[in-house]
């Protein structure tokens, strides 16, 4: 098997690791786990962090109490690390939390989503639904994602005169 395939694989594994230790610590609050950055592109490197955005319902205030409950998931995922490790890729989980009342308010982090988030789960299409408000929102202020070799900037309102107040 080719370098290439054998990662896929790789990295495959290591997703649905993720979904199954996702599932296993939030149980029904789970709402979504999506990835993005460069994973949710698919132009990941080997050494590419795994971003990833984990929407739980009742999640306890301020990140580190969060970073405390994902815990359990990156010890459940601890045995896919190695492996993809053995295989070459040297990746580790970058979450980011919310729940669902704080996903409806938006965030910047969400922009390049609107692009390229890969779902891995979403109940009832929650998040799928957030990100198509935020994409036609940017659509009517006729936003654009503009690429510059492997980079990229946001132009969110290409007819902003000084002093106009918009909103996203």
């Amino acid at each position: 098997m080719d370098a290439d395939k054998r990662h896929q694989d790789v990295r495959e594994d290591l997703l649905a690791a993720l979904l199954q230790a996702c599932f296993h610590v939030y149980g029904e609050r789970l709402v979504t786990v999506a990835l993005f950055g460069s994973y949710g592109r698919g132009t990941m490197r080997p050494d590419s962090d795994l971003d990833c955005l984990i929407v739980v319902e009742g999640l306890t205030d301020g990140r580190m109490a969060r970073v405390r409950e994902f815990s359990a998931v990156d010890r459940a995922m601890a045995g896919a690390i190695l492996a993809a490790q053995r295989a070459g890729i040297h990746t580790q989980l970058s979450p980011h939390f919310k729940t669902p009342l704080e996903a409806t308010k938006g965030s910047v982090l969400f922009l390049d989503m609107t692009e390229d988030a890969k779902l891995l789960y979403d109940r009832d299409g929650f998040f799928a639904g957030v990100l198509k408000r935020m994409r036609d929102r940017l659509d009517a202020l006729g936003s654009r994602r503009i690429w510059r070799g492997t980079r990229w900037y946001w132009d969110l309102k290409p007819d902003y005169r000084p002093g106009m107040i918009f909103e996203l």
